[in-house]
């Protein structure tokens, strides 16, 4: 379920950062010989440019930059590594671009060897380069400023006010560490910032309306953070946001809608079902349908009827594919992984797929975390075929009509399998009902629908994982958010574009965030970012 804007913009560059190794002597050269121009390039006449030294962020739609070169970038990439062949320059060097504010190195990007022509590197001198335009362009300038904006921080610096934006350009090598070279092209453009106008009556605090299936909540919050973010989302700084419900000791505290999206919305949280595939192996361990989480592939399958059988593949466990640590040749974030999750979707059997990949040497089971959609395909076809009626029935049985959710959707594998790989549509209303069943211990209104064991299991710290500096428990991640210096464990589903369901360890909240952002690439920051700076500093108050 990745998007091909987010592998373009991984494949746009290969090192970005927010601060660079470029000291400030290095910038001391005094160049000005890179100029601003905010005019649609693609039309007219490009050698008749109008250069600006004022743009105006949230009302000017283009922006480019030009700059002239001595000599072709090659002959600078030669300067710093003479040792090595052209075609070697071209494969490991390119521009590098530094994006300052106000005189502060913001973001600096080393463009990947595929960003440009080869004729750009070995024989252009003057360049213009397309930054900001209204629509998505298909050009490496385009994702350049978007990652500046986005994932740089840009659009945080450049929240309101005037400003200065600098860009200088340098060339770089990346062997053994990166090299960089001289400065040669360098300016600056002054960026007022306009206000983004919203309907003012998307603003206040959404009140919430009957029905709902819970009792409200009469404790107090910070009314004005809410606001304040309800601002932030009609404005767009928050992208595709449509639900926000926070759960306080049981109860419904706030529940608001955006972008179209209603209480009655189907929501398609994306990989926040993978959890469901968790709940219900769970059930299924404790009805006695699966012996339990230590169980292996070869007790349900006959593995060596698939491809590059192993000893190794035999032993893998359930608990394993739940956490993320199978050793299979399979990494969702490393787009080059022959068991990566869209390689899966145009078969006609995922779970062939799964366990025709071979297992990773050089991985061990239970301690290196890699994301593996297909293996929570592989857990979704094992209750299948353990339980009565199939999963889609069971789950119906053991957890929906439980919870009282009569309203959702599941998608289907080919062999219409329910879709533990994610997607399965709730009202954002009734995912906060999941987070709560796992915020209660498994117990809802008196019925013990899943063992407290098992949510203590789920949720629990098994493995360390990178992305987000967090752990992972069964198909669960955890971290811990910091506000005014105090630190607050949560647990929580999560699916892309945002989507969200915080079961806090110490403090009695569930916070749900439903998203399509889909094709943002800092969707998920900009949830952490609402709920550090505005959703937890106005539930906390004191606490």
């Amino acid at each position: 379920m990745k998007s091909n804007y987010l592998l373009i913009l991984l494949v746009c560059v290969v090192i970005s950062c927010k601060n660079s190794d470029v000291s400030s002597s290095s910038r001391s050269k005094e160049i000005e010989n890179l100029y601003f121009s905010k005019d649609d390039i693609s039309k007219g006449d490009v050698s008749k440019r109008d250069y600006i030294n004022n743009f105006t962020l949230n009302k000017d739609e283009f922006l480019n930059i030009h700059f002239t070169l001595d000599n072709p970038l090659v002959e600078s990439l030669q300067d710093i590594a003479p040792n090595l062949t052209v075609d070697e320059l071209l494969e490991k060097g390119n521009f590098q671009f530094s994006f300052l504010v106000d005189g502060k190195i913001i973001y600096v990007e080393n463009l990947n060897k595929g960003a440009g022509l080869r004729a750009s590197k070995t024989e252009q001198l003057e360049h213009t380069i397309r930054l900001a335009a209204p629509q998505q362009l298909d050009f490496w300038g385009w994702f350049m400023w978007l990652k500046f904006m986005k994932l740089g921080g840009g659009q945080d610096v450049l929240e309101d006010g005037k400003h200065t934006l600098g860009i200088e350009v340098r060339p770089y090598v990346k062997q053994a560490s990166v090299r960089v070279g001289k400065l040669f092209a360098k300016g600056e453009v002054a960026v007022e910032v306009a206000e983004i106008p919203v309907d003012e009556s998307l603003i206040p605090i959404q009140e919430i309306q009957p029905n709902s299936g819970w009792k409200i909540s009469k404790d107090t919050f910070d009314r004005s953070k809410i606001e304040a973010l309800n601002r932030k989302i009609a404005e767009g700084r928050f992208e595709a946001i449509n639900g926000i419900v926070v759960i306080k000791e049981g109860e419904l505290l706030i529940e608001e809608y955006f972008n179209g999206e209603t209480r009655d919305s189907l929501h398609d949280p994306r990989s926040v079902g993978k959890s469901i595939a968790s709940t219900m192996l769970g059930i299924a361990v404790e009805e006695g349908y699966i012996p339990n989480e230590n169980a292996q592939l070869k007790d349900f399958y006959n593995l060596k009827s698939f491809q590059n059988y192993s000893l190794k593949k035999d032993s893998v466990t359930l608990k394993s594919l739940l956490t993320m640590s199978s050793g299979f040749l399979g990494n969702d974030n490393d787009f080059s992984s022959p068991g990566n999750e869209e390689n899966m979707y145009p078969t006609k059997n995922w779970v062939k797929f799964a366990l025709d990949l071979p297992m990773q040497d050089d991985r061990v089971m239970g301690k290196d975390f890699a994301y593996f959609t297909a293996g929570v395909v592989v857990l979704g076809d094992i209750i299948d075929k353990a339980v009565p009626g199939g999963l889609v029935s069971y789950a119906d049985k053991k957890l929906f009509e439980p919870l009282g959710i009569t309203n959702y959707q599941w998608e289907y594998t080919p062999q219409k399998v329910g879709n533990t790989a994610g997607g399965i549509r709730l009202r954002t209303i009734d995912f906060a009902k999941y987070g709560q069943l796992y915020k209660n211990k498994g117990l809802w209104n008196g019925n013990q629908i899943l063992t407290e064991q098992w949510v203590e299991k789920s949720l629990d710290r098994h493995i360390e994982q990178s992305l987000d500096h967090g752990y992972y428990g069964y198909l669960f991640w955890n971290k811990t958010f910091s506000i005014n210096h105090k630190d607050y464990e949560v647990s929580y589903c999560s699916g892309m574009g945002g989507n969200k369901i915080y079961i806090f360890k110490d403090i009695p909240y569930v916070v749900v965030i439903t998203s399509s952002a889909y094709n943002v690439p800092n969707a998920h920051a900009n949830v952490d970012k609402m709920m550090t700076e505005y959703i937890l500093p106005a539930i906390l108050g004191k606490e």
